[in-house]
C-alpha cells in the first residue's frame, strides 16, 4: 500500500444518500416524520441528502409548494403519472434536514423551469432578507437563511424520458449551466453547481455528450453529476458484486473526459465528480429486441399508453420501498460500489446511494429497524476518515461473460477479477488504518494477509479489531424483531505478524480490519 493525498478530508460528502427507490417517495406523507425515524438517523451521522432529486423535478413547480398548505396548487407529474399535492414542498424538505442534521443537497429544475425559477430559489433560501423572496421566506416561518450551499443544475438532463431533454443538444445545455451557475452564484457566491453528465455510461452519446457540456461551463461549476445503476439476474451473485468494476471504467472515463477539458481550457481546476445516484440489484432477465441499438429508453418512453392512468397515492397503504433480494445481497452489491468510490476519493466526492435512507433506517408506517446495510454503511461513515489509500490485491480471479438485463443494460465482459475487493483509510490523527474487504466467492474462506510495510508504527502492542458481516443465507430479509441479525461480529483470530495482518474471510462477508498504534 502506498499513500495518497489527504482526500477524505477534503470530501465532507463522501458518503451520502438519495432516496426515490419508488415513485411518488418525495411527496409520501407515510415517510415517518416521528421522531423515532429522525433520531434514527441523527445517531447515524449522515452527512447529508439529496432532495428533491429524480426525474419528478423537471416539471415540479417550487414556488407552488411553499406558503399555507390549503392554498398550494395540485400538480400532475408525468415522470411517474401520480399527482403531486405538494403537501410536502421546498421549506418541509429543508427543515426535515434541518431536524436530522443533514447538509441538504438541492436540485432544481432545468427541464420546464428557468434560469429565473432557479435565481428566485436560491434568493428565498439563502439570502438573508430586505427581498421580495427572502422576506416571503421568513413570512412563511423560516427566519435564517437555510444555507444550502450545493446546487444541481437538473436532473439527467441528457435522457429521452427527462421532461425538457437537452439530449439533442449538449451545447445548449452547457450554456444554460453557464449561465445559470453564473447567476445563482451572483445571488450567493458561497454555493456550489453540478452540471449533469451522462445519466449511465449506456448511453451512446457518452462520453461525448459530457465532454460538449462541460466545454461551456467548465469555469463556473464545481461537480460532475453522474449516475449509474447497475443490474444482475437473479442467482449470479459474481455479475453483481463484480459491477464495481463498470463503476471504475465509468469513473475513470469521466475524470480523463474532465482533465481533457480542463486542459483545452487552459484551467488549473481540477473537476470533481458528484455520483448522486447509484444502486446495484438483482432483475430478471427481460426480451430483448436486436437491432434496437445500446440504450432504448426512447422505446418506452415514446409510447403513450391511452389506458394508463395517473395515480393519487394513499399515504396510509403505499408498499415496500426495499430492493428486491435479501439483505446480504443489497448489502454487499452497495458496499463493492462503495469501495471504488473510495479508492476514487480524489475526485469522487459526493456519492449518494439510492434507498440511503432505507439503508440507514429501515422503516414501515410504525417503526423504524437496522438491516445488513446499516451496519455496513455505519461502518464506512465511522472509519472511512482520514487519506485514501492507493491498494494492491492479489487474488484468485474470476471472468465476468458478458449479459444483457434489456435493452438498455447491457454489459460486456470483464476477465480476471479479483474475488477478493478491497479500500484503505489511513486517520493520521487517530493512528488509525481501516481496511475494507470484500470476498465475492459464494464457496470459499479465504486466509487475508494485509502487508503494511511503511506503517512503522505498528507494532505487537497495537490493538486490531476484525469486525465481519456474513450469513449462510443471503436471502434473509430483516423485520423490526430481528434487526440485529446482521451486527458485525468479533473476529478474535487477526493477528499482527512481521508487518502483516492475518486472518480469514468467509465467503459472501463483508469485513473491516481496523489497526491503532
Amino acid at each position: 500500500m502506498s499513500r495518497k493525498k489527504d482526500y477524505l478530508k477534503e470530501a465532507p460528502y463522501a458518503t451520502t444518500c438519495k432516496d426515490h427507490y419508488s415513485p411518488g417517495f418525495h411527496y409520501r406523507r407515510d415517510l415517518p416524520e416521528t421522531v423515532d425515524f429522525i433520531e434514527a438517523l441523527k445517531k447515524t451521522g449522515l452527512p447529508a441528502v439529496r432532495l428533491p432529486g429524480g426525474n419528478f423535478v423537471s416539471a415540479w413547480q417550487w414556488k407552488d409548494s411553499i406558503g399555507p398548505k390549503d392554498q398550494r396548487k395540485v400538480h400532475l407529474d408525468p415522470a411517474w403519472y401520480q399527482y403531486i399535492t405538494n403537501e410536502v414542498g421546498h421549506d418541509e424538505y429543508l427543515q426535515w434536514a434541518e431536524k436530522t442534521g443533514v447538509h441538504p443537497l438541492y436540485t432544481v429544475n432545468l427541464g420546464t423551469g428557468t434560469m429565473q425559477d432557479a435565481m428566485d430559489i436560491v434568493e428565498y433560501t439563502n439570502h438573508e432578507g430586505g427581498t421580495y423572496w427572502s422576506d416571503l421566506r421568513r413570512k412563511y416561518g423560516h427566519e435564517k437563511p437555510y444555507g444550502v450551499d450545493t446546487w444541481y443544475l437538473g436532473n439527467e438532463m441528457d435522457g429521452h424520458w427527462q421532461l425538457g431533454s437537452w439530449e439533442k443538444d449538449p451545447r445548449g445545455y452547457g450554456v444554460l449551466c453557464h449561465e445559470t451557475s453564473k447567476a445563482m452564484k451572483w445571488i450567493d457566491p458561497t454555493i456550489k453547481t453540478a452540471a449533469c453528465g451522462s445519466s449511465a455510461s449506456f448511453m451512446e452519446h457518452f462520453p461525448e455528450w459530457d465532454e460538449k457540456v462541460l466545454d461551456q461551463c467548465y469555469d463556473v461549476v464545481d461537480y460532475l453529476s453522474i449516475h449509474h445503476y447497475h443490474t444482475a439476474a437473479p442467482g449470479d451473485m459474481l455479475s453483481l458484486l463484480g459491477g464495481a468494476e463498470y463503476y471504475e471504467d465509468f469513473i475513470n472515463t469521466e475524470v480523463a473526459m474532465c482533465d481533457f477539458v480542463a486542459s483545452k481550457h487552459r484551467s488549473p481546476k481540477k473537476m470533481m465528480i458528484s455520483f448522486d445516484e447509484y444502486g446495484g440489484m438483482i432483475r430478471p432477465l427481460s426480451e430483448l429486441h436486436p437491432g434496437w441499438g445500446r440504450y432504448n429508453m426512447a422505446r418506452t418512453h415514446y409510447r403513450f399508453d391511452p389506458e394508463r392512468k395517473y395515480v393519487l397515492h394513499d399515504p396510509d397503504n403505499m408498499s415496500d420501498r426495499r430492493f428486491p433480494g435479501g439483505d446480504m445481497e443489497h448489502m454487499l452489491s452497495m458496499v463493492s460500489i462503495q469501495l471504488a468510490f473510495l479508492r476514487h476519493a480524489d475526485r469522487v466526492k459526493i456519492g449518494c446511494m439510492t434507498g440511503g435512507l432505507m439503508a440507514l433506517a429501515a422503516s414501515n408506517h410504525d417503526t423504524v429497524w437496522r438491516t445488513a446495510s446499516h451496519y455496513a454503511f455505519m461502518q464506512l461513515l465511522s472509519y472511512a476518515k482520514g487519506m485514501s489509500m492507493q491498494v494492491h490485491v492479489d487474488s484468485e480471479t474470476f471472468d465476468m461473460p458478458g449479459y444483457a438485463i434489456d435493452d438498455t443494460s447491457q454489459y460486456t465482459g470483464k476477465d480476471g477479477v479479483n474475488y477478493v475487493d478491497c479500500a484503505c483509510a489511513w486517520d493520521k490523527d487517530n493512528s488509525r488504518l481501516s481496511i475494507f474487504v470484500i470476498n465475492r466467492n459464494e464457496r470459499d474462506t479465504y486466509p487475508l494477509d494485509l502487508d503494511l510495510k511503511g506503517f512503522s508504527m505498528f507494532d505487537g502492542k497495537s490493538t486490531i479489531r476484525h469486525l465481519e458481516i456474513s450469513s449462510e443465507d443471503i436471502s434473509i430479509v430483516t423485520e423490526p424483531d430481528n434487526d440485529t441479525l446482521f451486527a458485525p461480529k468479533e473476529v478474535s483470530e487477526a493477528t499482527l505478524e512481521e508487518s502483516a495482518i492475518k486472518t480469514h474471510i468467509k465467503p459472501l462477508s463483508w469485513n473491516v480490519i481496523v489497526i491503532s498504534a
